[in-house]
This record gives C-alpha cells, sequence and structure tokens, in this order.
C-alpha cells in the first residue's frame, strides 16, 4: 500500500479542465447535448464523490439524468464495505448489459472503493467486457482524462494502480441539495479494523487545509444552505498529519464562527479520539448539532480488541457519559456488528446490555460481512448463520423498543427544526438531532428554520404542528 499523499497541484487540474472543454467541443460538434446518470452505493462519502463525478460531467458538456435508459454516459460508484453490497452491484452492473444492447454507443464506468479492489477489476475485464472504464477513488480527479480516452480511443481505459492518496481542490460539484451539503475534510483511515476494507481501497488518512474547507463552507452558507455535515473516516483524527496544530475541535470553532444561519454536523466518529475538547466544543456553540454518530461496533471488550477498535468498553461509556455530562439532550446514533468471528453468547449479551445501558436514538446494525483481504476473512466463525439471525432480531427487537420509547418522550415538546422538503403532502423537516418530523403546512417554508410543537410518535419519526 502506498502510504503517501499527493497534493494535486492547479495546473494538473487544469489538465483535467481542458479534458472537459475536449469532450465538450467532441459533442458541440456531433450537434447535441449528451447527458449522464450517477449511480452511487455505499456511505456519505460516496455521496460527495458522486457530486464531484457530475460536476465534471456537467463542465464536459453533459446533462445529468435520473435513469440509465438513453443516457451517453452511466457511472456506478461503489462500495465494498459488504459482500451483499458488491453482489448487487455486480448484479445491477449485469443489468446494464441490456440498456447497452439498445445504446451501443453508451459508455459504463465503475468506480469508488469495489475500483480499488484487484480481484473486482479483474473480474470486470475477464466478465463485463462492456464496461468501458474503471477508476479506483485515488484517480477521481483525472475522470475527464479517462472519459476522453475511453471517447477518443474507443479502448477500455483501468485507472486502478496503487497510486498515492491524493487531494485536489478545486473540482466542480453538482450537490443534491441546495439546503443540505456534505464537506469531505478528510480522506482515507489509518484504523485497520480487523474486518474493515476501507484502508486498503481508500488509503491513509489525509486531511485537508482548515483554509480550504472554510472556504467551502462560507460559500456553502452564502449561497443559502442550512445544514452542513463534516465528512471522513474518522472525523477524530482530522488535523493529525497537518503541521498547523489545528485538530478536529479547532475546526469544528471555527466554522460555527462563520456568520448565518446553519446547522453543522459530522461523522463519523472513532471512539478512540473523541476527546472530552470535542464534547466541550460541540456543547460550547449553539450551531453545532446536538448530535453523535459514535460507532461501539460491540459491548464485548474482548471482540472488540480481537476488531483492532483500540478502546474497550469502559473508555466507551466513559466518553458517552461525558458528552450526555456536556449535552443532556444529545442524540445519540451507533453502528454495530453481530456474529463477529468467535463472538459468544455472552458477548453478544454483553452488545445487548450496553444498548440498554446507552439508550440509543437509534442504531446501524449488521450481521458480520467477511471481506476478502481483511484479517477477519480468515478468523475462526463457528457460530451458525441462524443463530447469527437469532442474535440479530434480538437486537433489532431491543433497540426498537427504545427507540419508540425515545421518540415518545419527545410529544409535547416544541423544538427548532429545518423544514427540508415534503412526503405525499406533508412537510418534513428534521430535528437539531436529525429526527425526522412529518407535519402540515405551505411549502414555501421548505428552507427555512420552524418551531414544531411534537404531536405524535412511531419506532422511527415523529409528527408535528407549526
Amino acid at each position: 500500500m502506498n502510504t503517501k499523499t499527493t497534493v494535486i497541484t492547479r495546473s494538473q487540474l487544469d489538465g483535467q479542465f481542458a479534458y472537459c472543454d475536449k469532450i465538450a467541443a467532441l459533442w458541440q460538434f456531433e450537434g447535441r447535448t449528451p447527458t449522464a446518470y450517477v449511480e452511487t452505493y455505499g456511505c456519505q462519502q460516496n455521496e460527495a464523490d458522486s457530486e464531484k463525478i457530475r460536476g465534471y460531467l456537467t463542465q464536459c458538456g453533459y446533462t445529468i439524468q435520473q435513469t440509465a435508459e438513453h443516457a451517453d454516459v452511466v457511472v456506478m460508484n461503489t462500495c465494498a464495505i459488504r459482500e451483499h453490497a458488491e453482489q448487487r452491484v455486480f448484479g445491477n452492473l449485469g443489468a446494464l448489459t441490456h440498456t447497452k444492447r439498445r445504446h451501443p454507443d453508451q459508455k459504463i464506468f465503475l468506480c469508488g472503493c469495489m475500483a480499488g479492489e484487484t480481484k473486482v477489476s479483474d473480474r470486470i475485464k475477464k466478465s463485463y467486457p462492456y464496461v468501458d472504464g474503471v477508476f479506483s477513488t485515488h484517480h477521481l480527479w483525472q475522470f475527464p482524462e479517462i472519459l476522453f480516452n475511453v471517447l477518443t480511443r474507443k479502448k477500455r481505459q483501468f485507472y486502478v494502480a496503487d497510486e498515492p492518496g491524493s487531494i485536489a481542490e478545486g473540482i466542480p460539484q453538482v450537490r443534491d441539495s441546495r439546503l443540505k451539503a456534505w464537506v469531505s475534510i478528510m480522506y482515507g483511515c489509518n484504523n485497520f479494523c480487523t474486518y474493515c476494507i476501507v484502508p486498503y481501497v481508500r488509503g491513509r488518512e489525509r486531511s485537508r487545509q482548515p483554509e480550504d474547507i472554510l472556504r467551502e463552507c462560507r460559500e456553502l452558507i452564502e449561497s443559502g444552505v442550512k445544514d452542513i455535515t463534516l465528512l471522513g473516516q474518522n472525523v477524530n483524527s482530522y488535523g493529525k498529519d497537518l503541521e498547523n496544530g489545528m485538530d478536529f475541535a479547532d475546526l469544528l470553532a471555527a466554522i460555527a464562527e462563520i456568520p448565518g444561519e446553519f446547522r453543522l454536523r459530522f461523522m463519523t466518529s472513532h471512539p478512540r479520539d473523541a476527546s472530552t475538547k470535542l464534547f466541550d466544543t460541540m456543547a460550547k456553540y449553539d450551531k453545532i448539532a446536538k448530535q453523535l454518530h459514535l460507532p461501539f461496533q460491540s459491548g464485548s471488550s474482548r471482540v472488540l480488541k480481537a476488531m483492532n477498535r483500540h478502546y474497550d468498553r469502559e473508555k466507551y461509556l466513559d466518553a458517552v457519559n461525558y458528552a450526555k455530562s456536556v449535552m443532556p439532550d444529545l442524540v445519540l446514533t451507533s453502528d454495530v456488528i453481530v456474529g463477529f468471528p468467535g463472538e459468544t453468547e455472552a458477548e453478544f449479551e454483553e452488545t445487548i446490555s450496553l444498548i440498554q445501558e446507552v439508550h440509543y436514538d437509534s442504531l446501524f446494525t449488521f450481521i458480520f460481512s467477511p471481506r476478502t483481504g481483511t484479517p477477519a476473512a480468515s478468523m475462526e466463525d463457528p457460530t451458525p448463520k441462524e443463530e447469527k439471525n437469532r442474535r440479530f432480531d434480538k437486537l433489532c427487537a431491543t433497540q426498537n423498543a427504545i427507540s419508540e420509547q425515545i421518540h415518545g418522550n419527545y410529544i409535547g415538546k416544541t423544538l427548532r427544526c429545518l423544514v427540508d422538503g415534503k412526503d405525499k403532502e406533508l412537510l418534513t423537516a428534521r430535528t437539531e438531532g436529525g429526527r425526522l418530523v412529518r407535519f402540515a403546512g405551505c411549502d414555501s417554508l421548505i428552507g427555512t428554520f420552524q418551531d414544531l410543537t411534537i404531536t405524535g410518535s412511531t419506532t422511527w419519526s415523529l409528527t408535528g404542528t407549526l
């Protein structure tokens, strides 16, 4: 694995913009406006990457559409975190044979985390001859060059070499929302949890310069964005590779001091780096949402050690308890894995007891999925699938009861919410803690903050009135 960080220079990026101009000229010569479709799998970081892909495509003269049918370019931006996600991608990639048969000139690209796995690119070369290009996350900044080569050379392009992890400032973005925005503050991961493929496909941690992040946030706020989420595989380790002494808490504070009406969130936090300074900073600034996604993965210290998580049950609970002490209304969510290799029934019950002790607002729950190339994939795993499913069902039932209880406690409270859209005849809004609220109101309220009195609840959402 190449562990260096490469900063893409302005001249290198200008070279990509020159390819954009050449592609646009090709289509002008054809006398029509081309179309493109980008399909995204996986996490918010992949969503942010797709915004850059759409930005490049727009600069190349393409109009973005919502289906693969009739699109001149189809880009599948993939996730490699779970086996099921990969199989879904290959299934949908196989379905594109039909669109390509109907539109022989259609160009198909696969990118993202899956593209960083050698076994995937080899499989594409051998079994998916209609895929025109594959590029890993390290090569996203070169997408115009890759697209131009496919269009002009009529030859498949594979940009999957183990390049140094890079940072490229200035790639255009076409964002999904005018109200909410993802802002990547760092890329890669240094933690090497034994079950996780991310460090192998996204590279080592590398932080953007704070002035670039602040500039992006300032421009978003001035454009009317009301909700900003800072992204990183582990945002808490932001700045460790920089020489300016700024850590993640400092960055949060600097953004929160930008004038304007907005909320600031972040994900994902790793418990090993979750400091009291971070929680104190969250508590200090009204603009920083009192919402924390802090994955615990297992309630067993032995399993956490086998996962290479670098904390134990006690340290995790200490962090949570301190965060709650300085932010009494904190909305806390987490990730948990059921059925890690060697997990015993007693260790699973430790996970249940931690959930009952912490009282999470909601959880993202997963059954262990072995990823080829990670240490956990070769660990002895004697627990049968049926037993893992039973544990998973019990965990979900435990958390659903807690979520229902917590949501019930909202009834009668008045909360400041960002109105962000519609669901059939009702408007939708998000509380400071990210909880979904449906209520009746005029469409003109979308994009504004409103005080909503909560009148009803379910396990997953709330209802309210102005």
